[in-house]
């Protein structure tokens, strides 16, 4: 089975499902699993690892456990605040990338730059065969190309509101996660 590794740009994907959840009435309770405008997860059959994701009941041809999931965010707040969201998305199983930004920022550009990087030089050294990016941002799009470009694979999964057509049709596949977030808000209560 291929090997992969997920990217998950956190701020797109939170904003992302946060409208999404507006959108059904559903209301968040930030625990272990949510954070306001930081990030946002869910449970996965009863195991919170990272390393899987949806994608894999749509792809079983892909390996059942991700080599690593990168989480990226920023924070409004001082160190402690930085630290406590990087052990609280390492305690879900991820490797986090969490960076500082000031009040007036919508994002950080810490969080793009770091996706970047770190899907492009695991895509050189060929680190896994396929790359699960989640957003919907379409300044991914020069990234999903190059990607593509060096023979890795790209699948692409996040929620159909605000996503991005041209970097949809850029991806070699795309799964839409909002029913699987829309069965789980409806039947799970976060403690």
């Amino acid at each position: 089975m291929p090997s992969w590794m997920a990217f998950i740009d956190g701020e797109n994907f939170t904003i992302r499902g946060q409208e999404a959840a507006k959108a059904y009435g559903f209301k968040f309770t930030e625990g272990p699993y949510y954070l306001k405008d930081v990030f946002l997860w869910m449970l996965l059959a009863q195991n919170p690892a990272a390393r899987r994701l949806f994608v894999t009941a749509h792809q079983p041809s892909l390996d059942n456990y991700a080599i690593r999931s990168y989480y990226y965010t920023s924070i409004v707040g001082d160190d402690d605040k930085r630290k406590s969201v990087h052990q609280a998305l390492w305690d879900l199983g991820f490797s986090p990338r969490v960076f500082k930004k000031d009040k007036s920022s919508q994002k950080s550009k810490g969080v793009d730059i770091s996706l970047c990087t770190d899907m492009l030089s695991h895509g050189f050294a060929d680190d896994y065969e396929v790359a699960v990016l989640v957003t919907g941002d379409g300044d991914y799009l020069p990234l999903v190309e190059a990607v593509k470009r060096m023979g890795h694979v790209v699948l692409l999964a996040g929620f159909k509101c605000g996503l991005s057509e041209d970097l949809k049709l850029a991806a070699d596949g795309f799964f839409d996660l909002t029913e699987h977030y829309k069965h789980w808000w409806e039947h799970y209560k976060a403690p």
